[in-house]
């Protein structure tokens, strides 16, 4: 009997030492049908004592039925109707809340959370609690809107954004986006998603956004009118006058380089022709090339002598110019008109 009496003592200083474990969760809970619902059981975690076992159990009838079980295996669902939808958390100590998902009206019921632990002394010690799950169809709330960064409704132009619109109630929940028109009452929809997306933002992307949503039951909500502000990125005078300099100055050189160019071309024609020239003489053959335009002497050259024969009298319309090669390698044109061309090449003499 002392015995006996000496184990409780001991027991109940256990108990005063480290305390009882209190699992906390509220009477009831309220989800939306076809929507998700989050069901609070926790405990503040004591020293000393180690959490062995958790249950998660379902009133059907008089019996409560186990649907979810927690132990040192592992996770188990213990019913095939909540399988894909139904999870406990276990990121926090002493967090063993019920998540359960895409709920439906026959799942309105009592569910039972009971924890198991260890106590220093090896023995065990159980808690549960009792919470009454309610499901209701819900109308959808008023929208709100969100962005999706920390600069507000006001960027620069060219970063990504996006608008958000949120809203409660039994899914699906259809959302549409509109844009308010400056001359026109009547909003232009640019949307139908949740999330309205810049991809980059524009200045033009600049206005008044609202969003709408609407669940299965209730009349469409919409959301305030929001302020969405794209500021451009506008270059100082300084660079815009350094660019504009630097274009003519570009400019300026291409326009120099093609004149430098077209003079040096009508330099080394004229160059070609004196020095096929200097080469018959020397070779002691009189060739001459007469350049005509259609209206020159026809007096004979006063003389044999090898070498070019340009007349001296002006032609009237002479405004083109035939150069050819001697040797036949190769034709050069320059200026080419309708003007008729005549171009006499003869070994002794030559008559215009």
């Amino acid at each position: 009997m002392g015995l006996l009496l000496g184990l409780l003592l001991l027991d109940h200083l256990t108990v005063v030492t480290y305390g009882h474990p209190i699992l906390e969760a509220p009477e009831s809970v309220t989800g939306p049908w076809k929507g998700d619902v989050n069901i609070p059981c926790t405990y503040g975690p004591l020293q000393g004592y180690t959490q062995v076992l958790v249950k998660w159990l379902v009133h059907h009838g008089l019996d409560p039925v186990t649907i979810f079980l927690h132990d040192s295996s592992g996770d188990h669902i213990q019913q095939a109707k909540y399988r894909g939808r139904l999870q406990v958390n276990h990121k926090i100590p002493g967090d063993v809340s019920l998540q359960l998902n895409t709920l439906e009206m026959d799942d309105r019921s009592h569910y039972t959370c009971e924890v198991t632990w260890q106590t220093p002394n090896g023995n065990q010690v159980v808690r549960d609690k009792i919470i009454e799950l309610r499901v209701r169809k819900f109308s959808v709330s008023k929208p709100t809107v969100t962005t999706g960064s920390g600069y507000g409704f006001t960027v620069p132009q060219g970063m990504s954004i996006s608008l958000q619109c949120q809203a409660w109630g039994s899914p699906p929940i259809n959302y549409a986006w509109y844009k308010e028109q400056t001359n026109n009452p009547e909003p232009i929809k640019v949307a139908v998603l949740s999330t309205l997306l810049f991809k980059p933002a524009m200045v033009a992307d600049s206005g008044s956004y609202f969003c709408t949503a609407k669940a299965r039951v209730g009349s469409e909500q919409r959301s305030n009118t929001v302020k969405f502000v794209v500021e451009g990125k506008d270059l100082p005078i300084f660079f815009i006058v350094l660019i504009i300099s630097l274009c003519c100055i570009v400019v300026f050189i291409m326009a120099y380089v093609m004149l430098c160019r077209k003079t040096s071309q009508q330099e080394h024609v004229y160059e070609v022709a004196r020095t096929h020239a200097r080469e018959a003489s020397n070779s002691g053959e009189a060739w001459r090339v007469g350049i005509f335009t259609g209206c020159c002497s026809s007096k004979e050259p006063s003389s044999q002598t090898p070498g070019n024969d340009y007349s001296e009298d002006p032609c009237l319309g002479q405004e083109n110019q035939t150069i050819a090669w001697i040797n036949s390698d190769y034709a050069h044109l320059l200026h080419t008109a309708s003007t008729d061309y005549e171009l006499l090449a003869t070994k002794d003499t030559g008559v215009c």
